[in-house]
């Protein structure tokens, strides 16, 4: 999810390295968004047990990837997608485009990460989207860390937030549900509402994840100092330091319904022609080293019992209470999010009123 953070591996978007013996290697194409990162070594050996090569095409955020499957399901481009997550899976669902499969290592998976009862895609990874906050920039703007996410419509955060499309961007459609869930809708002072004076408070809207953090953020170059992102961002920041500094510049706001539990998984796309290969890596991405290579490359939680995690993610980011944690049952998600998208555009980036479109 957080490109920034990647290493090695998908500066060249492959791992090549063929079963000795093997008399026709196949390779099999994964398709991810653009912050899927693991170590070469890792996809090395699963290459060295099962003869598998396998490439990784990237195509921008998981919202984006998830729209490229759909509109190429008829002649898929890959494989296997990864990055799919519990908000996205519902405009998945409806186009069509995954084989179910249930993987041998599913019942490795902690009950609380399995979210697809249909298996159309097997869990891989749990993150939190949230907001963070550049503590020197903010405090040089004069605001406080904002203590809900009613406070972001106040003058002291006027021009100070970015945010992520809903359409294009899984941590976008995240924050977006985030405030369903705490405005609900339908009446005065609903997400609508909350929406508009959003926009009317001057929010930056990007397409998605990486232009957020990495071009809006204040520590990054730019002019926000507060961004949706994740909980795990303030130990990255931590982590990757030049010089490792004693707390973290950024920092996560924890306020009651603010967090959104963000599952990412990976499914076979209907129309593969590696069918077998597709099920080998689903499997492979279920065993502990990969799962225990994600934490410092991805910045994401494991989802199986037993996989550890940086003492680091527990000290600059710990998990969300379910107090601070939003959610949305799977069928209001599945009911609304259409709608939902497009009211947000209406009122958004169209400037019309919450009225005008409820």
């Amino acid at each position: 999810m957080r490109a920034m953070f990647r290493v090695s591996l998908l500066a060249a978007l492959t791992a090549l390295l063929a079963l000795p013996g093997a008399a026709l290697a196949e390779t099999l194409t994964v398709l991810t968004h653009s912050s899927f990162a693991v170590s070469k070594d890792v996809i090395q050996a699963f290459t060295e047990r099962t003869g598998i090569h396998v490439t990784f095409v990237q195509a921008g955020d998981a919202g984006e990837v998830v729209n490229r499957a759909i509109l190429t399901k008829d002649h898929p481009i890959a494989d296997v997608l990864y990055g799919v997550d519990n908000s996205l899976l519902v405009r998945a669902r409806t186009a069509g485009i995954f084989e179910p499969y249930v993987s041998p290592a599913f019942e490795t998976v902690k009950p609380a990460y399995r979210f697809d009862p249909d298996h159309l895609v097997t869990p891989i990874d749990a993150a939190y989207v949230d907001l963070n906050v550049a503590k020197a920039a903010l405090k040089k703007a004069g605001a406080p860390v904002p203590a809900s996410l009613a406070d972001l419509t106040g003058p002291a955060y006027r021009n100070l937030l970015a945010v992520e499309n809903p359409a294009t961007s899984s941590p976008g459609l995240a924050f977006m549900l985030t405030t369903i869930a705490r405005f609900g809708e339908g009446h005065a002072g609903d997400w609508l509402d909350y929406w508009a004076k959003l926009r009317d408070n001057g929010v930056l809207v990007t397409n998605g994840w990486e232009e957020a953090y990495n071009s809006a953020f204040s520590p990054y170059g730019g002019d926000r100092p507060i961004v949706v992102s994740y909980t795990t961002s303030p130990p990255a920041e931590v982590l990757f330091a030049k010089s490792k500094p004693t707390t973290s510049p950024t920092a996560n706001v924890t306020c009651d319904g603010c967090a959104w539990l963000q599952i990412e998984a990976a499914g076979i796309l209907k129309g593969t022609k590696h069918l077998q290969a597709a099920r080998a890596f689903i499997d492979f991405m279920l065993s502990r080293r990969f799962q225990e290579d994600m934490p410092l490359n991805m910045f994401v939680y494991p989802v199986i019992r037993g996989a550890s995690v940086p003492p680091e993610f527990q000290t600059y980011g710990p998990v969300p209470s379910a107090r601070q944690t939003a959610s949305l049952s799977p069928d209001a998600i599945a009911a609304g999010e259409k709608r939902w998208i497009q009211q947000w555009t209406e009122v958004v980036q169209q400037g019309r009123a919450p009225s005008a479109v409820r």
